[in-house]
């Protein structure tokens, strides 16, 4: 896998742009029906390295990410970025990618053309950084295919740097790697890294916790709605605290 090297943009020490971090969450609920999905929920989301989100299925892992990006609306509750930002601003800040890609039907480079220009990046320096782009997913070779016909690790690498074009401050990727064998999902946790050397802060939601143990600076458990724990990697892997997470770590299905 090569070097995942990307030019800066927009959060650099030229542009002046101030953090949109960072984010606190406060007695957030989604109430679907007569099912809680998130609880009440509290956090802090800092700025710097990768956060993981960790927890049994059905704990709300997935639409906490979607609550913070935006695609949702809370029930109740809110969400306050450190800077006062409208709702577009907020997401042009932003980036996400799915467990299953959601992909443009048009060709790899293409793909990642559309995300640039609709992202405002200026027009001289797209080529440039679409090449860096697919050299880092390992793409060149891909570049004029139609994204259909791609594997499933080609389709989620191509979903990654296509974010990563974008320069977001903020990047969520909800289990990017799960139906990916070894290999591919070695592929994006390349990836993941390079994007946390370059200022993006990336929320990573995984089932998986020595992929946690890999990428995390801090772990997030939720349970039941609820974050139960929230600690530095380290620490969650060596002495988790609550007894989901306890249980979690230990490989029980009943916390």
């Amino acid at each position: 896998m090569p070097d995942a090297t990307l030019p800066l943009h927009r959060l650099n020490a030229t542009d002046e742009v101030q953090s949109m971090l960072p984010v606190t969450v406060r007695k957030l609920s989604f109430v679907v029906g007569s099912t809680t999905i998130i609880d009440a929920l509290d956090l802090v989301v800092r700025s710097g390295g990768c956060t993981v989100v960790m927890g049994y299925n059905g704990a709300g892992k997935s639409v906490l990410l979607r609550l913070l990006n935006g695609l949702i609306k809370p029930s109740s509750g809110e969400i306050v970025w450190a800077q006062k930002l409208t709702p577009p601003e907020i997401r042009r800040r932003q980036a996400m990618v799915f467990q299953h890609p959601i992909l443009l039907r048009r060709s790899v480079a293409d793909n990642i053309r559309y995300a640039m220009k609709i992202h405002a990046i200026p027009d001289g320096e797209r080529e440039d950084r679409l090449s860096n782009l697919l050299t880092a997913g390992d793409l060149t070779h891909l570049a004029e295919r139609h994204a259909s016909v791609l594997s499933g690790g080609e389709r989620q690498r191509l979903a990654v740097v296509r974010a990563m074009s974008t320069d977001p401050e903020i990047l969520f990727l909800d289990e990017p790697t799960s139906s990916l064998d070894p290999s591919s999902a070695r592929a994006i946790e390349t990836l993941i890294t390079a994007s946390c050397k370059q200022g993006t802060k990336v929320v990573l939601v995984t089932q998986s916790a020595a992929q946690a143990e890999r990428l995390a600076e801090d772990v997030v458990f939720i349970h039941d709605g609820q974050v139960t724990e929230h600690s530095l990697a380290a620490m969650f892997f060596t002495r988790p605290e609550s007894k989901p997470a306890r249980a979690f770590i230990e490989g029980r299905l009943d916390p």
